[in-house]
């Protein structure tokens, strides 16, 4: 599923025009940048929590020349899906 099918599913789930679907799904990933960004963690009970880690900067190889590189330390997202959304996978 694509941003614009969910933006169709939201709309037609929730009884909503296209826009507001579109205005209601950038409006939730516009907030969970900036929390995560902030430091804070974003939990939906049920569904999963979103948070950041920091990756250490460390050495690699560029694997068409084999010549080390340095890859510097970031920050990454992690998501840990939820019990309820793991049971309704399986």
């Amino acid at each position: 599923m694509n941003k614009g099918e969910l933006i169709n599913q939201i709309a037609q789930d929730a009884n909503l025009t296209k826009a507001q679907a579109t205005d209601a799904l950038n409006s939730f990933i516009e907030s969970t940048a900036k929390s995560l960004k902030s430091g804070d963690k974003l939990t939906l009970v049920g569904f999963g929590t979103f948070s950041v880690s920091e990756r250490s900067a460390r050495k690699g190889r560029n694997p068409q020349t084999g010549k080390e590189i340095n890859i510097p330390a970031r920050k990454v997202v992690k998501f840990k899906a939820g019990k309820d959304l793991t049971d309704n996978i399986n």
